[in-house]
């Protein structure tokens, strides 16, 4: 089955290309490849032209500190252009054309105004606070006016290896070199093993399913009670790893939700293990 893609050389395309690329051809829409997902005429023109019947799209502006100085700007930033108007973009060349698209949203869609031991499923309404989960959930919106789509939402994603770094990742390198780590102890999340994104991916397809999907991790914790794991681990020194909070962490920066623990139940009912965050760092260090 031919796969057409954008934004398939980052961190989580690049490793769907390792894991899957032996049961799909993947053909990439990006900009070294001469298409930008702001130009209408030219997605579309690829979208009906390639051969492929599956359409993902990880294409988005991620930096939630970049887009939140673009606020001021609303519809005319990089923000809306890229992970709206982009995506709109896609979907109506999907839907014109008979293509069926994946499209990959975030944790940062809901408010995380829940008690600490609640969960987010499938069916809780979203309610972005800063600018960049406002343009990923309009995305979505855009998506459900399609014939044939997937929305998977994903949240802090990690992967043994790559040329940019993720959370975990960056951590690591931090307390490798004897640095200290400030980790936020009023936010609860949902670390993902990128390598579950990819076999949930391939779940998705071969039962040829539509919806709302939370394609995350099984267990929630705080980013401070993640980096001791990272430390024990790795054997790294969790001495180094300090407290502190969404206040003064982000100061000055976008707002972040409190509690983003997301329910995945239902793509686990597909027979996809999604690993916890032990589990998750075993895996990662016998890759490394």
């Amino acid at each position: 089955m031919k796969i057409l893609g954008t934004g398939m050389r980052g961190l989580i395309g690049s490793r769907m290309q390792e894991l899957l690329g032996d049961i799909y051809e993947f053909e990439t829409i990006d900009r070294s490849s001469g298409v930008d997902i702001t130009d209408k005429k030219k997605v579309t023109q690829l979208i009906k032209n390639s051969g492929a019947k599956i359409v993902l799209h990880l294409a988005a502006k991620t930096d939630v500190d970049g887009c939140e100085s673009e606020k001021e700007l609303a519809e005319n930033s990089d923000a809306w252009k890229i992970n709206v108007e982009g995506t709109k973009n896609v979907s109506e060349a999907c839907s014109q054309y008979s293509k069926k698209m994946i499209y990959f949203s975030t944790d940062f869609v809901f408010d995380g105004n829940i008690a600490s031991e609640d969960f987010y499923t499938e069916e809780d309404l979203p309610n972005p606070v800063n600018f960049y989960a406002k343009t990923k959930y309009e995305g979505e919106k855009v998506v459900q006016r399609g014939d044939n789509w997937i929305i998977a939402r994903l949240a802090y994603p990690y992967r043994a290896s790559f040329e940019k770094n993720d959370f975990v990742r960056a951590i690591i390198g931090r307390l490798a070199k004897n640095q200290e780590v400030s980790a936020i102890v009023d936010h609860i999340f949902t670390p993902t093993f990128i390598d579950d994104i990819v076999f949930a991916l391939d779940a998705l397809l071969k039962n040829d399913l539509r919806g709302i999907y939370h394609v995350v991790g099984s267990q929630c914790l705080t980013p401070y009670e993640a980096a001791i794991r990272i430390a024990k681990k790795f054997n790294l020194d969790e001495s180094l790893v300090g407290k502190t909070t969404r206040e003064e962490f982000f100061k000055d920066r976008a707002e972040r939700p409190f509690s983003l623990a997301l329910k995945n139940d239902k793509i686990e009912k597909l027979g996809v293990k999604m690993k916890g965050f032990d589990e998750g760092l075993i895996e990662m260090r016998k890759q490394l």
